[in-house]
């Protein structure tokens, strides 16, 4: 079992930077998958971006990349997300995942994680 806490959101304006924290607990977290998801009222869930179980790779969606940077510190059971250059479509609810994925091609997609925090809001005004 792995709860999952996320804090570090906020309201910012346009052009901000937030980073945001995910605190894990249990003894192997370094052998699961981390993503950030974000979904913003009246739409799905999607993804924002995952790393590996032991720090190696990185993917992140269309929409993020370059601007946003996922790391983990597997000492410290966290994950991190920095977001710099916020635009107001960022705005969101932000979650992290945990699963026990084999493959990169699973890390895209929600329903393939196991554990969920609760959630930290996110809204960059204009």
């Amino acid at each position: 079992q792995v709860q999952l806490v996320e804090s570090g959101g906020g309201l910012v304006q346009a052009g901000a930077s937030l980073r945001l924290s995910c605190a894990a607990s249990g003894r192997t977290f370094s052998s699961y998958a981390m993503g950030w998801f974000r979904q913003a009222p009246g739409k799905e869930r999607e993804f924002v971006a995952a790393i590996g179980g032991s720090g190696g790779g990185t993917y992140y969606a269309d929409s993020v990349k370059g601007r946003f940077t996922i790391s983990r510190d597997n000492a410290r059971n966290s994950v991190y997300l920095q977001m710099n250059s916020l635009k107001p479509e960022d705005t969101a609810v932000y979650y992290c995942a945990a699963g026990r994925l084999r493959s990169f091609s699973y890390y895209y997609t929600p329903r393939n994680y196991d554990y969920w925090g609760q959630g930290t809001q996110v809204t960059v005004s204009s």
